[in-house]
């Protein structure tokens, strides 16, 4: 199983659509609010040079934004 943790903030609407992808897909993820953690906030910064949301970590790879291609292929979806 894939280790996914995505990086969101409470009104990013690309971030209620990739978490919805997710449960339609079955995936379990982590959710990590950017407004209420400023350590994370740093290490989304240092990882992908992004300050958007939503940020998708799966085991080691970035996604950046709802990219479903790329979220259904690190996923083997």
């Amino acid at each position: 199983m894939k280790n996914v943790t995505i990086y969101t903030t409470p009104t990013c609407s690309f971030c209620h659509m990739t978490k919805s992808f997710f449960k339609d897909k079955g995936v379990e993820y982590k959710e990590v609010d950017l407004t209420q953690d400023q350590a994370a906030i740093k290490h989304v910064v240092d990882a992908t040079g992004q300050m958007g949301v939503p940020v998708t970590q799966i085991d080691d790879e970035y996604v950046i934004g709802f990219d479903k291609p790329t979220l259904s292929r690190l996923l083997n979806l």
